[in-house]
C-alpha cells in the first residue's frame, strides 16, 4: 500500500503561508490526477490546489481557516492496495504534528509555579471576524483567556492577527497582576517595549459597536465573503491612514481615440491581442512617474520610502462583484505592444482566479478605470502603502470650442475625466496637481501618425 503526501505548493517567492479556505473532498473521496483537492487564500489570491496523483483521501491534516506554511503536508493520498482508512481519531485534523513555532507545552512550563486562576474556555471563535492562528487558539483554550479578552489584545502580526508572542506577554502580565481585564490587555504592547514595571492601567474606552441594523420579513442576509472582509478592512485602514485629496483634470483625447481606431485591426491581426485603451494610459501613467518620482513613494513612521521599481496596480472589477489589484512590474519598461499584452493576461486571469500571489503584491501606484461602468469620474480610495491612485472616467464625445491658428471653433471631441485621490500627508497640491497634468498632457500630445 503506497501513500502520497500532498504538500502545499510554492505560490510565489514572497509568499511563505497560505489559509486554507475549502476542502473539495473528504475522507474517503476518490481523486483523479489534476483534480483539485483543496482551495487556499493569500491577501488577495485565491487558489485550488491539484492532486499529482490519483487515488482515494485517506487524512486531511488541516482544517478550514487553519494557516499553512509552504510544504507542509495538507492531506494523504492513498494510491495503490486495499483502502484503510483511519480511525475517527486518526482523522481529527491537526495542525501541531509538526509545530511551526513553540509547542504549548514551553508556555505551561514557563508558568508551572502560577495558579491558574480562570477555567479552561469554551470560547466559540466561529463567532469572531477576526482570524486566529492554532496556535493561539490551543493557547486561549489552555490558559482559560475569554473570547472578551482575546479580542482586546493587540495583534502585531499581519493584519494586525494575534501572535503567539502577543498572547503569552497579555498571560505575563495577567499573571504578575493577578487578573488583567480585557480593556487592559490592550496596553500590554506599550508596557513590554519600554520594559517598565508593570503599572495599574488606565481604563480604555472601547470604540461603541455600531447599532443593530434590524432585519425585516422578506430581507436577504448575504454573510460577506472572506475577500469581502479584506477589502472592507483595507478600505477602512486607508481613509484612517492617508488624509484624501483630489485634483481633477479634463482631457482631450481625441487624437487617442482615433489613432486606436486607425490601428486596432492591424494590432489584433499582428498580435492576437486587443488593443484597449487601458495600456496607452498605463503607458501615459509610468512616463508620469518618472518625472514626479516623488509620487512612487511610500510612508513608513516619519521616513519616506522612494521606490526604485515603477509596479503600477490595475486595479479590476470581479464577476462577483468584489476587487483585485494585479500588478505590472517595472511597467516604465515595456514598451506599447508589452504593455497591451500584460495588461490583457493580467486582466483575464484576474476574472478565471489565476493570479499567483506574487502578481498582485509590490505595486507602488494604481490606476483604476471607473469609466468602464460609465462613471465620468470618480474618488478612489489609496491603495496603502501608496500614496496616490488615478480614476479614469469613461470617454464622451462633447461639444467643445477648439482653438486654430485662424480662430476658435466649436467641434465635437472626445474627452475623459483624470481624478487623482493622493495622500496630503506627503504630496502636496502642487505636486499631486502636477502629476495628473503630466498624464493630461502626455495624451493630449499622442501622435497619431505613431507607429505600432
Amino acid at each position: 500500500m503506497s501513500k502520497f503526501e500532498l504538500k502545499l505548493p510554492q505560490m510565489g517567492e514572497s509568499v511563505a503561508e497560505a489559509t486554507l479556505t475549502t476542502w473539495l473532498k473528504e475522507v474517503g473521496d476518490t481523486i483523479e490526477m489534476d483534480e483539485a483537492v483543496f482551495e487556499i487564500a493569500t491577501d488577495k489570491v485565491d487558489s485550488e490546489v491539484p492532486s499529482e496523483v490519483e487515488g482515494i483521501l485517506v487524512e486531511k491534516r488541516f482544517d478550514v481557516d487553519d494557516v499553512i506554511k509552504v510544504g507542509e503536508v495538507v492531506a494523504v493520498i492513498q494510491v495503490n492496495g486495499d483502502v484503510e482508512l483511519p480511525t475517527e481519531d486518526s482523522t481529527t485534523t491537526s495542525v501541531v504534528s509538526e509545530p511551526v513555532e513553540e509547542p504549548v507545552t514551553v508556555l505551561e512550563s514557563n508558568m508551572a509555579q502560577t495558579q491558574k486562576a480562570v477555567a479552561p474556555s469554551t470560547a466559540d471563535f466561529s463567532s469572531s471576524d477576526r482570524f486566529y492562528s492554532p496556535l493561539v487558539k490551543n493557547i486561549a483554550k489552555e490558559e482559560g483567556v475569554s473570547m472578551e479578552e482575546l479580542e482586546a489584545i493587540i495583534g502585531t502580526g499581519s493584519e494586525g492577527r494575534v501572535t503567539k508572542n502577543d498572547i503569552l506577554g497579555y498571560l505575563e502580565n495577567r499573571t504578575s497582576n493577578g487578573s488583567t481585564k480585557p480593556a487592559e490587555a490592550t496596553a500590554v504592547k506599550e508596557t513590554k517595549l519600554v520594559e517598565a514595571e508593570v503599572k495599574p492601567v488606565k481604563e480604555v474606552t472601547e470604540k461603541p459597536k455600531p447599532a443593530a441594523i434590524p432585519v425585516g420579513d422578506g430581507d436577504e442576509v448575504i454573510p460577506l465573503t472572506r475577500m469581502g472582509k479584506l477589502i472592507a478592512h483595507h478600505m477602512i485602514e486607508s481613509v484612517s491612514t492617508s488624509a484624501h485629496v483630489q485634483s481633477f483634470v479634463e482631457v482631450d483625447v481625441t487624437n487617442v481615440v482615433n489613432w486606436r481606431n486607425k490601428v486596432k485591426n492591424a494590432f489584433e491581426q499582428r498580435e492576437g491581442e486587443k488593443l484597449t485603451f487601458t495600456p496607452i494610459f498605463m503607458e501615459a501613467v509610468a512616463l508620469a512617474l518618472k518625472k514626479f518620482p516623488m509620487m512612487n513613494i511610500s510612508l513608513d513612521g516619519e521616513k519616506v520610502i522612494k521606490k526604485k521599481n515603477i509596479n503600477l496596480g490595475m486595479a479590476a472589477a470581479l464577476p462577483d462583484g468584489n476587487l483585485i489589484v494585479p500588478v505590472i512590474k517595472n511597467a516604465d519598461q515595456l514598451n506599447l505592444v508589452g504593455m497591451a499584452k500584460t495588461v490583457n493576461d493580467l486582466a483575464n486571469r484576474a476574472r478565471n482566479n489565476q493570479l499567483k500571489p506574487d502578481e498582485v503584491k509590490d505595486g507602488t501606484y494604481t490606476v483604476t478605470n471607473v469609466g468602464t461602468f460609465g462613471s465620468v469620474f470618480g474618488t478612489p480610495i489609496i491603495n496603502q502603502p501608496q500614496v496616490g491612485i488615478l480614476a479614469l472616467g469613461a470617454i464622451r464625445k462633447i461639444p467643445s470650442v477648439i482653438e486654430t491658428g485662424q480662430g476658435e471653433f466649436i467641434g465635437i471631441r472626445s474627452k475623459m475625466f483624470l481624478s487623482h485621490s493622493y495622500d496630503h500627508r506627503v504630496v502636496n497640491g502642487a505636486l499631486g496637481g502636477m502629476f495628473v497634468k503630466a498624464v493630461a498632457d502626455y495624451l493630449e500630445a499622442w501622435d497619431v501618425n505613431r507607429e505600432i
